[in-house]
């Protein structure tokens, strides 16, 4: 049964944003008492968070697919809908974050370190949110929009300061153990170390974390043994320690051989050249073991070195060991960068920033990409004339209609808001801030208010748009 897991693909879907309400406020002798529709509530987050008490990736290996609650929609008497919940995964510290194509999103490390998955969709702003002086019973409201979903890969790197290397059976389960509180499993056959294992040792003022890998074999590199699936848990390390059986049974093998192919499949994984190395010569309690280790030790110090011999049964050579150990991850650390205080880095848009792109495609299809109108397009209610009108003005207010005739649209061309998977396509009908004249004056209601003059109407227009991008578009109370 698989108990340890450090690579998932997990589909993530965050809630969806509740309805605005469109409402008319009723009471008695006051039929009209003003639109009254609430907002919707916000769809909940999916939030990865490291939290060190969790090891391994295995509750998403059985359950991948994880979403989070949908807000509320908003009612009438100015209630607005209630947001939904987050949804909180935690993950191992290491827990490394990537996107369907492999790049990296994130790398969680730290206690409490949090990254949005998913984020939640906007509430629909209800009827009263969008009333105004001149829009003062709109009969319509803004729809809630999707939460975001997708598929996300976590991989997870052991954060450990010294890592074990070396051929199966070469006795790393067997220091880990006795060097730390540890207790792997320990057998005299090869891969009995089938996941990383992590100990925490002390050495004078040092306190530093010791992994045990899964032991390499030629080929690793290429997917051989076990090597592939967990190489990337020695990325993370201050110190590479090759641990080299000097009492092998294999007549086929020798120390020396064991240390350059190991060395071959690090060099090959790739990341790695910077990493300090020790090589510690194992099992020299066994007589032909120790006059190995005496014959090639003045070999791997020429090379370069620094070689240390121990026996992990008879407990020879561990304090030295723990020491050397000690010695460089505390400089590893030391030599590291402070972390300097979080910082909030403002990047203004540009001047001539529309905030949206205008492309003619091989078809002849003109396609609008930009976040406010396909965010509008999301909002909007299609089977209601006076919610679609209120799109066309706000697309006319943003230059939409602008741009599409600087790029050659003409009356009855294809137009399409959004991504190809999915966009809404129209046929063009070009109004030019006259798009009120459409369908009438969307969200006014004449019964408010006497007939006015023509010209007294069309100076009324002229003010509402100079108005309108503050009154309506800057309008988010999320």
């Amino acid at each position: 049964m698989t108990t340890f897991v450090d690579r998932v693909e997990l589909h993530v879907a965050a809630g969806n944003g509740g309805h605005g309400c469109a409402s008319v406020h009723r009471e008695k002798f006051k039929p009209l008492g003003g639109p009254d529709g609430g907002n919707g509530g916000r769809g909940g987050d999916v939030i990865l968070t490291v939290d060190q008490s969790v090891t391994t990736l295995l509750d998403y290996h059985h359950s991948p697919h994880r979403k989070a609650t949908n807000g509320k929609p908003g009612e009438g008497g100015n209630r607005s809908g209630k947001d939904g919940q987050d949804l909180v995964l935690p993950v191992p510290d290491g827990t490394v974050v990537l996107d369907g194509n492999g790049e990296v999103l994130a790398d969680l490390v730290g206690q409490g370190t949090t990254y949005v998955a998913a984020e939640g969709g906007r509430g629909g702003l209800g009827n009263a949110a969008l009333a105004s002086a001149r829009r003062k019973a709109p009969g319509f409201a803004l729809l809630g929009e999707p939460g975001r979903s997708g598929d996300i890969v976590l991989e997870l790197k052991t954060v450990a300061d010294v890592a074990l290397v070396g051929y199966p059976s070469a006795g790393k389960s067997s220091l880990i153990s006795v060097l730390s509180a540890a207790k792997p499993k320990i057998a005299d056959y090869p891969f009995t170390t089938l996941v990383p294992n992590l100990g925490v040792v002390t050495a004078g003022a040092t306190v530093y974390t010791i992994a045990d890998v899964p032991g390499l074999i030629p080929g690793a590199s290429q997917g051989r043994g076990l090597g592939l699936e967990f190489l990337r848990h020695v990325e993370r390390c201050s110190v590479l320690v090759h641990v080299l059986d000097t009492a092998t049974l294999e007549s086929e093998r020798d120390p020396l051989t064991d240390l350059d192919v190991i060395e071959e499949e690090l060099k090959q994984y790739g990341g790695l050249d910077d990493r300090p190395r020790i090589v510690v010569l194992n099992k020299i309690d066994i007589p032909d073991g120790k006059d190995l280790a005496d014959m090639i030790r003045p070999d791997l110090e020429e090379r370069g070195y620094r070689v240390l011999e121990v026996s992990a049964v008879a407990r020879t050579g561990l304090k030295e060991l723990s020491f050397a150990l000690a010695e460089i991850v505390a400089a590893a650390r030391a030599a590291k960068p402070q972390e300097e205080a979080t910082r909030i880095v403002i990047r203004p848009k540009a001047v001539d920033d529309a905030g949206f792109t205008v492309t003619q495609e091989e078809d002849g299809l003109f396609r609008v990409r930009g976040e406010k109108p396909e965010r509008w397009v999301r909002q909007t209610d299609f089977n209601n004339d006076e919610a679609v009108g209120y799109l066309a003005d706000r697309l006319s207010r943003l230059g939409v209609e602008e741009q599409l005739m600087k790029a050659g649209a003409r009356a009855g061309d294809g137009v399409a808001i959004g991504p190809e998977d999915n966009a809404v396509v129209f046929d063009w009908e070009p109004t030019m801030m006259s798009g009120a004249e459409m369908l009438g004056r969307r969200g006014e209601d004449h019964r408010f208010e006497a007939p006015r003059p023509a010209a007294q109407r069309r100076k009324d227009r002229e003010a509402e748009r100079d108005e309108a991008e503050r009154e309506f578009d800057d309008f988010d109370p999320f």
